[in-house]
Parts: C-alpha cells; sequence; structure tokens
C-alpha cells in the first residue's frame, strides 16, 4: 500500500469549516472557524473571536486576515472520550 504525499495546501483545504486559530505576528489571536483561504494565505474566518494577551477582547461575525500578517494557523480536532474532550493540535507554519 502506498500512502500519497500530502502539500500543506492539500491539508489547508481539507480543514475548511474546522475551527482553528490563526496567529498573527503582533501577538493577537484569532479564533473561529475557517472559512477559506487563497493563494496568498488570505484567511477567511466566520464566528471570529480576537484574543489578545490571551484575553477576549472582541468577537466578530467574519473575519479576513492578510496573508502578510500570519504567522501559523493551528487547527484544534476535539476527539470525545467518555466525555472527556483530547485536543489535538496541528501547527502549519509559513513565512
Amino acid at each position: 500500500m502506498s500512502l500519497r504525499k500530502q502539500t500543506p495546501s492539500d491539508f489547508l483545504k481539507q480543514i475548511i469549516g474546522r475551527p482553528v486559530v490563526v496567529k498573527l505576528n503582533s501577538g493577537v489571536d484569532y479564533r473561529g472557524v475557517l472559512a477559506c483561504l487563497d493563494g496568498y494565505m488570505n484567511i477567511a474566518l466566520e464566528q471570529t473571536e480576537e484574543y489578545v494577551n490571551g484575553q477576549l477582547k472582541n468577537k466578530y461575525g467574519d473575519a479576513f486576515i492578510r496573508g502578510n500578517n500570519d504567522i501559523y494557523i493551528k487547527i484544534r480536532l476535539y476527539i470525545s472520550v467518555y466525555s472527556f474532550y483530547l485536543c489535538i493540535v496541528v501547527y502549519i507554519c509559513y513565512s
């Protein structure tokens, strides 16, 4: 059995509609549902919350983040295990 090598772009397409955290070079985190992204790594989020120093500062319905501001996208996958949730974090880093 051969495994197909997956590019970061392929992976990002698969996580559309999932909760993510986008960290900016300013240190601000935006948490929301990944709506879409383009080849320039511009990101559209839905149900967006803005966190500064770990504290919730604002809530936005939709947010657009320019690709040149991003440091990384953190994807959260939750698996239910006997009423507990295990958080698996995957980092996609780029410059």
